[in-house]
């Protein structure tokens, strides 16, 4: 075998580091959430609609439960990208997040699920219809009008994989899974990779 076939292929990062750097920009000149999750969706929509970027290693589903990739944490910690994989039929607790956030579907589909506390006991009831969020899709997520849902894998037989962009550095972000009832209970979700992509080593375009 050629030695030169055995040479992994390293994704062109660039539509990643654009994203990032006109996010930050975007950060930089407005904090009006509206504009934020228009914008930013915007931009996130531009990411998703290519499938040729994210590198393998943040794209490796587990066999037991999703996983969640660090791909860019800005430094000041105003927003984070990850990668969610879906292994087939894996899905979440119901969770909120706590901050905004932005959710871009790149290979598959997912089934989203809104809850909120019901008025006069707090037990969770679901609100609306349960939808879909297809491939090139983007959903916000406005903590104002309610941040609780639950989210599958659409297909019970293969990945499918999302980018969310958040307004905090969402590892570290204490926040809650919900029992029926309403009951919380705090986590912090950390991230399932200890090494980031490397967005800024140009070297090899000098």
């Amino acid at each position: 075998m050629n030695a030169f076939a055995q040479i992994a292929v390293t994704p062109d990062l660039s539509p990643l580091r654009r994203f990032v750097g006109n996010f930050a920009a975007l950060l930089n000149e407005t904090d009006d959430l509206g504009a934020i999750l228009e914008r930013g969706g915007a931009l996130l929509a531009r990411l998703v609609e290519r499938d040729d970027w994210l590198p393998d290693d943040y794209a490796q589903p587990h066999p037991e439960r999703y996983q969640q990739y660090l791909l860019h944490c800005d430094s000041a910690e105003r927003f984070s990208v990850v990668s969610f994989v879906w292994g087939p039929g894996q899905a979440t607790p119901i969770h909120d997040h706590r901050v905004w956030g932005l959710v871009g579907v790149l290979r598959g589909a997912e089934k989203v699920q809104s809850f909120r506390h019901r008025e006069h006991d707090g037990v969770l009831v679901q609100h609306g219809a349960t939808r879909d969020l297809l491939e090139a899709e983007v959903e916000p997520i406005d903590p104002r009008e309610g941040d609780i849902h639950r989210v599958e894998n659409a297909f019970a037989d293969r990945t499918s994989i999302s980018i969310h962009v958040y307004g905090g550095n969402i590892g570290a972000v204490e926040r809650a899974t919900y029992r029926a009832s309403g009951e919380e209970r705090p986590f912090i979700s950390g991230y399932a990779n200890t090494t980031l992509p490397n967005l800024w080593d140009l070297s090899r375009k000098a």
